[in-house]
């Protein structure tokens, strides 16, 4: 069976596609997640073209999936062969194991990624993942982006869902007398799911409290007000086009 990845992180899959389990209709970060794959980043991969790989915990409801808590997992890929990799199976199963003491409602919702692209081991990565999601699960595991590089203005996670497509255009050895048909195959690709930034009451005030120690007292208030209005402004200009584009698209068949 041949595996294909949409390397496109803003698009999602135009093709006829079949969810594999449950739709996913939106994914949830919390903040927690987000300051420990930066974390994660810096300790392994900073300065470097590795990428941080982890576990997303959390819940899921209805397709909803609500990313709460994360773990790094020691990863390694060649970067000469995209097609090894190593991923530390045993210290996941320790982690989940230590996990489940302490927040017994939280399990395996997925896995994230500092990419900040897709990349071809990410969908062996995520049936490795799935393997570790509780039996019973209507909701599949989703995949996220998490893009730590400061000059990024949007916001920093791209999430996707596993769909499987039919093509029906591979080639077959022909026989005498055959006019050169296709054979059908199924194949796994990433399709684009909404992802927001959502945090719980308690989660809003921690978050004040350490933007407000690295806050940088030269600045005037005004003039974070300024930037903070401009970069909205600049992310929805950035949201605009894309759906003009979309739009376009969409009307040119």
């Amino acid at each position: 069976m041949a595996t294909t990845t949409t390397t496109n992180s803003n698009e999602a899959s135009t093709s006829p596609s079949t969810p594999l389990l449950s739709d996913v209709t939106e994914v949830t970060i919390h903040p927690l997640v987000l300051l420990s794959a930066t974390d994660h980043y810096h300790r392994v991969a900073r300065g470097t073209r590795k990428r941080a790989v982890g576990v997303l915990l959390g819940s899921s409801s209805r397709g909803a999936v609500d990313a709460t808590n994360s773990f790094a997992v020691p990863f390694e890929e060649d970067s000469k062969n995209s097609e090894v990799f190593y991923l530390d199976h045993n210290y996941l199963e320790n982690m989940l194991a230590m996990f489940r003491k302490v927040h017994a409602k939280e399990r395996v919702v997925g896995f994230y990624s500092t990419g900040p692209q897709i990349r071809s081991n990410d969908l062996r990565i995520f049936d490795l993942v799935k393997r570790f999601v509780p039996q019973g699960t209507i909701t599949p595991p989703v995949f996220v982006i998490i893009d730590v590089r400061p000059g990024r203005e949007s916001i920093p996670t791209t999430a996707y869902r596993v769909v499987e497509e039919v093509d029906s255009n591979v080639p077959t050895a022909g026989k005498k007398g055959d006019n050169g048909g296709g054979a059908a195959e199924v194949r796994k690709t990433f399709a684009h799911v909404p992802s927001l930034i959502g945090a719980m009451e308690a989660e809003e005030v921690g978050v004040e409290h350490l933007l407000r120690d690295i806050n940088d007292p030269t600045v005037s208030t005004v003039a974070n007000l300024v930037k903070a209005k401009l970069s909205g402004l600049s992310t929805l200009t950035e949201k605009l086009v894309e759906m003009k584009d979309y739009l376009t698209a969409v009307s040119n068949g």
